[in-house]
């Protein structure tokens, strides 16, 4: 199972970040689990309000978060679910969809949850979509490093914000 070895991530003072959520519509059930999954774990997180945006497909990702990225976003989560079939079309879109989510992310600051599922088959991507009976929700998943590695950034801009040795954030400076 992939989800072995995965971090226990807690993270505090994130419910002011900027947080969109792009979500694919191919595989609609696999796909209904995944935002699903990804809105639980921001309202976990106290962001009441991100932005959520459909696209077509898992291809169409990339050029999306390039924009949200450049107007503001602290964080990205991105959504989709790829299925193998019989050419090599998997391949294409799996690694057109990873390198231009990491060319954003990398390029723009801003991280970007990988919550695309690269799956042999629609039962893989069941198992992974947070539904009843899955064993593992990558949306949520998606959104906890996505935000987890915002704070982390912001603790880098913003030194102040940064935890003290036993791990509780120190007062605000200013």
């Amino acid at each position: 199972m992939s989800g072995k070895g995965a971090p226990d991530l807690s993270v505090q003072d994130s419910g002011d970040l900027r947080v969109a959520v792009i979500a694919a519509q191919w595989h609609e059930q696999v796909m209904d689990g995944l935002l699903n999954g990804a809105l639980r774990a921001l309202g976990e997180l106290g962001i009441e309000e991100p932005t959520v945006l459909r696209v077509p497909g898992s291809f169409e990702l990339p050029v999306v978060a390039k924009v949200l990225a450049d107007r503001g976003y602290d964080a990205l989560v991105a959504l989709g679910v790829v299925v193998r079939g019989g050419t090599p079309h998997f391949d294409y879109v799996c690694q057109g969809v990873t390198q231009g989510l990491t060319q954003v992310s990398v390029s723009c600051g801003v991280p970007i949850g990988f919550g695309v599922l690269t799956c042999d088959t629609e039962e893989q991507a069941l198992d992974r979509a947070g539904l009843p009976g899955s064993r593992e929700d990558k949306g949520h998943e998606a959104v906890m490093a996505a935000v987890a590695t915002a704070t982390t950034l912001r603790s880098v801009a913003e030194p102040w914000r940064r935890a003290d040795p036993a791990g509780q954030p120190r007062p605000a400076k200013r």
